[in-house]
């Protein structure tokens, strides 16, 4: 599982919380130090930035998800 997100993002700090509550193993990827990643959650996301974006293993792409949303995917 890949999260983008960046530091100052409340909803990514959140999601990575839920994530290591439930100790998931994630990759974390800062959109503002990695101008390629930036470029990916663009891509992903019709040109926006909108954060986190996170990609799991099968494909699957959630974008500023609910904890719940977020849980029921794990």
């Amino acid at each position: 599982m890949t999260v983008y997100g960046a530091d100052w993002c409340s909803d990514c700090k959140r999601s990575k919380r839920l994530l290591d509550s439930k100790n998931i193993r994630y990759i974390w990827i800062d959109v503002d130090n990695n101008e390629a990643a930036l470029q990916t959650v663009k891509s992903l996301n019709q040109g926006k930035r909108i954060i986190p974006t996170i990609i799991f293993p099968n494909g699957d792409i959630l974008v500023e998800p609910t904890d719940s949303e977020l849980s029921s995917k794990l």
